[in-house]
Parts: C-alpha cells; sequence; structure tokens
C-alpha cells in the first residue's frame, strides 16, 4: 500500500512539471512557491492521510512541522487540488500535527470546515 502511495505521488509530481505549472510571482498561502508544489514535499504523509489509524512516518512529521509553521499554508496545502488528485482525506490530514505530537501545533486554527485538533 505505501509504495502504491509513493508511486501515485511521484506521478503527481510528474503531472505537474509536465504540465508546466506558472510559479507564482505574488505571496500566495506558502510564500512565493505554490501550494500545489508544497504539497509534493508532504509524499512521506501519502498512507497517513488517507487512514487515521495509520502510523505517520519521521519524515511525515519533519515535513509537517516544517509546513506548519505557517498554519495558512499547512492549511492550503493539505486542501489543495494536488492532494486531493491524490486521494488525501482533508479531515484525517488535519490530525496528522496531533499524531506527529507536534506541541506548538495551531490548535483550534480553521481550516475551510476543518478545525485543526
Amino acid at each position: 500500500m505505501e509504495l502504491k502511495a509513493r508511486c501515485l505521488w511521484f506521478l503527481l509530481a510528474l503531472m505537474v512539471v509536465a504540465a508546466g505549472v506558472e510559479t507564482v510571482r505574488g505571496a500566495g498561502e506558502c510564500g512565493r512557491v505554490p501550494v500545489d508544489q508544497v504539497a509534493l514535499k508532504l509524499a512521506p504523509c501519502a498512507v497517513a492521510t488517507q487512514n487515521p489509524g495509520a502510523a505517520v512516518s519521521p519524515a511525515c512529521c519533519a515535513q509537517v512541522r516544517s509546513i506548519g509553521r505557517d498554519p495558512k499554508c499547512l492549511c492550503a496545502v493539505m486542501l489543495s487540488n494536488t492532494a486531493r488528485q491524490a486521494g488525501v482525506k482533508p479531515a484525517v490530514a488535519m490530525t496528522i500535527p496531533k499524531r506527529c505530537a507536534i506541541a506548538n501545533r495551531p490548535i483550534g486554527y480553521k481550516c475551510g470546515p476543518y478545525t485543526l485538533p
């Protein structure tokens, strides 16, 4: 299953490159980096975003910790087109910061219709 998820993320990365995604000229939710490009950094989280009982890898936690410094960016990434196309379940994805035991996570932050636990 994890191999399948990794293959899915790799294919998504190829699709983004092949489509010639334009870089953002202004600042968006994740600064100058397009949200869908940042979403690719969460490839180690593929299984954990689909199954609330799945173990969250240290690599996933490291990426979430890094992206999560800006709750707006983390929210945008978890609700991005790239995440949606990869089969991410937003309600499950929102639990990853807690599952990673990130102490300074933005508890109660509203992310679309979801709230970070």
